[in-house]
Formats: C-alpha cells, structure tokens, sequence
C-alpha cells in the first residue's frame, strides 16, 4: 500500500469517487457535493493498493500556521486496518513540513474516538451536519 497524492486524472477521479461514497452519499448528498471550493489550494492524500483507493484525506492552511484536516475517509471493507492512521502521519508530517504548529478538524461523533487516539483534543461542540452528524472541534499542536 501507498500512502500519496493523486498524481493523475485516473487518481484523481477515484479519490473523489471514494470521498462521495463515504462521506456524502449515504446521507443522500449529491454528485459533487464532495467537492470543495478550497480543493485545488489543499494538500491531498490518498492510500491506494492494487489501484484500488482505500482511503483519503486533505488539509489546507485554516490561518498561519495552522493546517485543518478535512475529508478523510476509508472505503467501509477497509477500515479498522490503519489506513487512517497513516493517511494523518502523512498530513501532520506535511503540516510539520510547511512550518504549522497546529492541525485542527471537524470530527463526526463516531470518529471522536480515533482522533482521541491520535492526540487530538475536544475543543468544543460545534455543528450538526445534515441534520443529524455531530461534529467537535478537536486540536493537536505538533
């Protein structure tokens, strides 16, 4: 397994496809609604095996020196095999890289607890994403 960024459209397209199925499709979002204003200034990342996307992931500069994760996902036959935990060592190494002394993101309430695991910290409560989806604020300094 490669932990990278999409280098082609091919990449590209499936990074995107992955991000719609897990993150968007099953609370009935539509195509494209997984794509984000601020994608082409971002840093992305994706694990890719046997050409197949396991799981993404992307980061963009919030304010200086502070990086915000977003998006991360990992194809439901896959997860509970590390691939999130790589797709972040890769992001914070890339926030390291340009100078960030923070990372933050928007948890959903089931994956509070592995950002917990990570050394990411509850800042507070804050949205509720398609009526439904509790989000917290978490922060690791880095």
């Amino acid at each position: 397994m490669e932990i990278r960024s999409p280098q082609n459209s091919e990449e590209w397209e499936a990074y995107f496809q992955l991000r719609f199925k897990v993150l968007r499709e099953p609370w009935n979002q539509a195509l494209g609604t997984e794509h984000l204003s601020d994608d082409p200034t971002a840093i992305h990342v994706f694990a890719i095996e046997n050409n197949q996307v396991l799981g993404v992931a992307r980061m963009h500069e919030s304010s200086p020196q502070q990086g915000q994760v977003r998006c991360v996902a990992v194809a439901s036959s896959h997860q509970g095999r590390g691939i999130g935990k790589l797709l972040m060592n890769f992001l914070e190494q890339k926030a390291t890289e340009h100078n960030w002394k923070e990372i933050i993101l928007e948890a959903r309430e089931n994956a509070v607890p592995f950002y917990s695991n990570l050394g990411y910290i509850i800042e507070k409560e804050s949205y509720l994403l398609f009526g439904e989806i509790q989000h917290y604020t978490m922060k690791k300094v880095i």
